[in-house]
């Protein structure tokens, strides 16, 4: 267990090539476009129009036709919580509001799965894989394509790519050419600033048709739609490899975890509902879901230092891109301008054996295994945008439809 010094504001990317070697692997660097911390969550989200949201969240080149809202990194990381995120839009336009919303349901789709199914995420949802014909990230990642070399390039430099070149990836790498989605989805969640196993998850299955049994394809006639140009000085434009539909083997249906269908639990699904505290706490404990002055825990004890433990054990088997480190170095210290923080290297459970600690309830298993172990004395709720409840997780329509509350405003379908 190593007790490290703040990372200081515009070293952190020195400060994590020197406290966390061995925890990472690939280019080093910051991101080009997205900075951790508070400050920069609150200036991203006070720079975002919704107007235009629905009809340009999809383009992708050149950056200015874009309408996606880039607000991804600080929400995954608690800078920017759902409900923030959702009052933030009040009074737009109805059409880019609706859009923008039914996105941030989708988020908190992802989240509910995740929280009931834990590891089961990672398993085929409903249909069956392509088998796998056994193509490496170098087969898949053919840069000569332009459209690939963007995506990539994109990926490499900022952490980040818009949802619609997601969905290209992970078609060209799961439908295209037969490789396990189960693979790309790794590849690609250790760059991404944005990686939470939750969303991407749901994401490549998707794509790959296992959470719905039809696949989505890609080829070149959306790259033409939603990149005009790029194929133009594309060194394959006369031999495109994807000037066609891949094939659509339709997969195998499968029996599906019957927690899909229903919550046995679904109140240690959602975690607590007010407080639950069993004395006074000396510290709080967050983690990369927990960095915003948002966060429960840390709203409630203003006056307590934050202690973040850079999970070895975890780090060590993820093995993220430099990007991903330096992000949440930078989102500690900014914290530290505002508030004492303690930053350790090491087992968790270790680093906070023996101490009253107070902790916002995290959905994911990570956190659980390691809150039975750590036993905080207080645990707050994590801030749903709807809170979890014992019905269909099978598919978002099936969720959304359910008889939890929705927030208001939402419709209870989708298209």
């Amino acid at each position: 267990m190593t007790v490290l010094p703040q990372p200081q504001v515009g070293w952190e990317a020195d400060w994590v090539r020197e406290h966390l070697a061995g925890l990472f692997a690939g280019p080093d660097g910051a991101s080009g476009r997205f900075r951790g911390g508070q400050s920069a969550a609150d200036a991203a989200l006070d720079g975002f129009d919704v107007r235009g949201y629905a009809s340009r969240r999809n383009e992708v080149w050149p950056p200015g036709r874009r309408g996606a809202s880039g607000l991804s990194p600080w929400i995954r990381h608690g800078l920017i919580t759902l409900p923030r995120a959702w009052k933030h839009v009040d009074g737009g336009p109805a059409r880019d509001v609706e859009k923008f919303r039914d996105e941030l349901m989708w988020q908190e789709y992802a989240r509910h799965l995740y929280a009931r199914l834990g590891s089961g995420i990672g398993r085929p949802l409903r249909a069956s894989q392509a088998p796998d014909r056994g193509s490496s990230p170098g087969q898949v990642i053919d840069r000569e394509m332009a459209c690939i070399d963007l995506v990539v390039g994109e990926l490499e430099d900022d952490g980040w790519m818009v949802n619609q070149t997601r969905m290209w990836m992970a078609s060209h790498w799961a439908v295209r050419h037969g490789a396990a989605w189960d693979r790309g989805e790794l590849w690609m969640r250790r760059r991404l600033l944005d990686g939470s196993r939750a969303a991407n998850a749901v994401g490549w299955q998707w794509t790959a048709g296992t959470a719905t049994g039809k696949r989505y394809g890609f080829a070149r006639g959306q790259v033409e739609r939603r990149a005009p140009g790029i194929c133009d000085g594309c060194a394959l434009r006369h031999a495109c490899p994807i000037e066609r539909w891949p094939a659509d083997d339709v997969p195998v249906r499968l029996d599906p975890d019957p927690r899909l269908r229903s919550d046995l639990d679904p109140g240690a699904t959602a975690g607590p509902s007010a407080p639950e505290a069993d004395g006074e706490p000396e510290a709080v404990w967050i983690t990369a879901e927990s960095l915003g002055d948002d966060d429960p825990a840390l709203a409630a004890h203003p006056g307590l230092p934050a202690v973040f433990v850079f999970d070895e054990g975890y780090l060590r088997r993820l093995r993220p891109a430099p990007k991903r480190l330096i992000f949440i170095a930078e989102c500690l210290s900014d914290l530290a301008t505002r508030r004492p923080v303690e930053v350790h290297r090491g087992d968790p459970a270790q680093a906070l054996a023996g101490r009253r600690v107070a902790a916002t309830f995290t959905p994911v298993p990570g956190w659980r295994s390691r809150a039975r172990e750590i036993a905080p004395v207080i645990v707050h709720p994590w801030p749903w945008l709807r809170r979890p409840g014992a019905g269909s997780v099978a598919s978002f329509s099936a969720w959304r439809g359910g008889s939890s509350r929705l927030p208001r405003g939402t419709r209870r379908s989708r298209g």
